[in-house]
């Protein structure tokens, strides 16, 4: 049976009550008579230890802990917050008179005034150009909490400013490839779930959730899902989504090509040759540092399935009830995505998706013209909203 928490005014009363009850002949009390004073205080100093008391029960498990408590909760099954990460573009273009150098470590300046620091020192060659790899500069978390990991990314064509004057180079920057891979501090709910999942299912040294938790450690990695067998025998798939990372127009997709770690020798020359490259490449070489030695671990980026709507019944609703309706879509495309195919759940119900957009203000009469049916996936196939039409 739950504890029924006092409030402040049943605790005032109770007081005042008990008062009463034990001196004789007092009366009702006073507004401001001692008594009541002493009592009203007393009250509010117990509503006080109730709530800290409320506080430790919510510390004492995992699922209800917040700060250093749920990083406790974490640490005893080895799942640490991760931390932000730096947006990295590897080639920024500098222009200059032949010759001229730039130092590893020179600060370049976003118009938005975010930075990012050059990753090796450049030469301007004889055509006046140069280009090198530059990395964000995150922000300190007591000014910026996220530490600003996200706000790095951007776009190729970007124009940057050197921090201060180089002699004979120009003082503007353009990133030639896109600055992609920075995410923020992980949040405190996303990293909640982890460990939940992690003390739901222990890691037994390669079952499937162990390549799940494996992946999603890795900053800027939000869902993952094992595949067995995705190669053959003893091959591993292991496909990721990094949502809300929507650079380079990915829609959460990683960026990058799939493939296996650096170090994996199967196929390749050991140098690295043919790995995966992005993120794919970042997962499966922190996979391989903890993967069972006989497993071949291919990781991959889902495929986007753009699914078109037609919704007869409503051709009248405003942007408002037409922005509802695709945050319902998308969320059950969340929620029941998943690129395993027939190994996983491989299906997403017409009648998800009919609840959903019901339970929209303004969505009354509607009809579901296309899609008409339940909507099965192909392996590596994840759902995705395309056009929606209103008739």
């Amino acid at each position: 049976m739950p504890f029924n928490r006092p409030t402040l005014t049943e605790l005032r009363e109770r007081n005042q009550a008990f008062f009463e009850s034990e001196l004789k002949d007092v009366g009702a009390l006073l507004r401001f008579s001692n008594m009541r004073v002493i009592a009203d205080a007393d009250a509010g100093m117990s509503w006080h230890h109730y709530g800290y008391l409320d506080w430790i029960a919510r510390q004492a498990v995992p699922y209800t802990a917040t700060d250093e408590h749920l990083a406790a909760w974490g640490a005893m099954k080895s799942v640490y917050r991760k931390a932000a990460k730096p947006a990295r573009s590897p080639s920024a273009q500098f222009s200059g008179t032949p010759g001229k150098t730039v130092s590893a470590g020179a600060v370049i300046n976003r118009g938005d005034g975010y930075q990012y620091r050059l990753d090796e020192e450049i030469t301007i060659d004889s055509n006046g150009m140069a280009s090198g790899g530059v990395t964000a500069i995150l922000r300190d978390p007591a000014e910026d909490a996220t530490a600003g990991g996200d706000a790095g990314n951007a776009d190729a064509g970007t124009l940057l400013t050197l921090d201060i004057s180089w002699s004979g180079v120009d003082s503007t920057v353009t990133l030639f490839a896109a600055a992609t891979g920075g995410a923020d501090i992980e949040d405190e709910d996303d990293f909640r779930l982890r460990v939940l999942y992690a003390y739901q299912h222990p890691l037994q040294g390669g079952a499937e959730a162990d390549y799940v938790q494996w992946a999603t450690s890795v900053p800027g990695v939000t869902r993952a899902w094992t595949l067995k067998h995705i190669l053959g025998i003893g091959s591993v798939g292991v496909y990721i989504m990094s949502d809300g990372d929507e650079r380079n127009n990915s829609a959460g997709f990683p960026v990058g090509t799939d493939g296996v770690a650096t170090r994996e020798v199967w196929g390749l020359d050991g140098t690295g040759t043919g790995a995966a490259t992005g993120m794919q490449l970042t997962v499966a070489d922190y996979i391989w540092e903890r993967q069972p030695v006989t497993a071949l671990v291919w990781v991959c980026s889902p495929i986007a399935r753009a699914v078109n709507f037609v919704i007869d019944g409503i051709a009248s609703a405003d942007s408002s009830v037409k922005e509802a309706i695709a945050t319902a879509i998308n969320g059950v495309f969340f929620d029941k995505g998943d690129p395993r195919g027939s190994a996983g759940a491989g299906m997403v119900y017409l009648s998800d998706l009919i609840y959903a957009i019901a339970d929209v203000n303004g969505t009354t009469g509607f009809v579901l013209t296309s899609p008409s049916a339940n909507i099965p996936l192909n392996t590596g196939e994840l759902p995705v909203l395309g056009s929606v039409e209103y008739t």
